[in-house]
């Protein structure tokens, strides 16, 4: 992770840290969060999913039965930092239910195909957060 967050620091772009997987990469975003128990700030690199200028935030951790970090860190403090390629801006967070959750879940799929898997590995639901400007 620290050689990820780096590597965004000496390039100043996220494009330095973009996913590949079967020949096709994919985007990463840099979400910055403030700690849930420390108040410090936090860097974090996520799959960039974006339908119409609005970002989406999957906490999958791989599969795992447990949401990552970041995601407590979003629950508690939901005014996150993105960095988008060379563009930083804030927002606020929101976990989405039901029909919108549905609809995202399918852009995530879609842009970064392994969440399919991610959610069959685990019992939980995989949480999806929509990224709402503050500006």
């Amino acid at each position: 992770m620290k050689e990820l967050l780096d590597l965004v620091d000496r390039t100043g772009t996220t494009d330095s840290i973009a996913v590949e997987i079967d020949g096709k990469k994919t985007a990463v975003i840099l979400l910055h969060t403030t700690g849930a128990k420390s108040g410090a700030e936090r860097r974090t690199p996520v799959i960039r999913i974006e339908r119409d200028g609005v970002y989406a935030i999957v906490a999958s951790a791989g599969g795992a039965d447990t949401n990552p970090s970041w995601y407590h860190n979003v629950k508690t403090n939901p005014d996150v930092v993105v960095q988008d390629r060379t563009e930083v801006s804030r927002f606020t967070a929101r976990e989405v239910a039901d029909d919108e959750r549905a609809r995202w879940w399918d852009e995530a799929v879609s842009t970064f195909p392994p969440y399919a898997d991610y959610a069959s590995q685990t019992t939980r639901t995989i949480p999806v957060l929509v990224l709402e400007s503050r500006e």
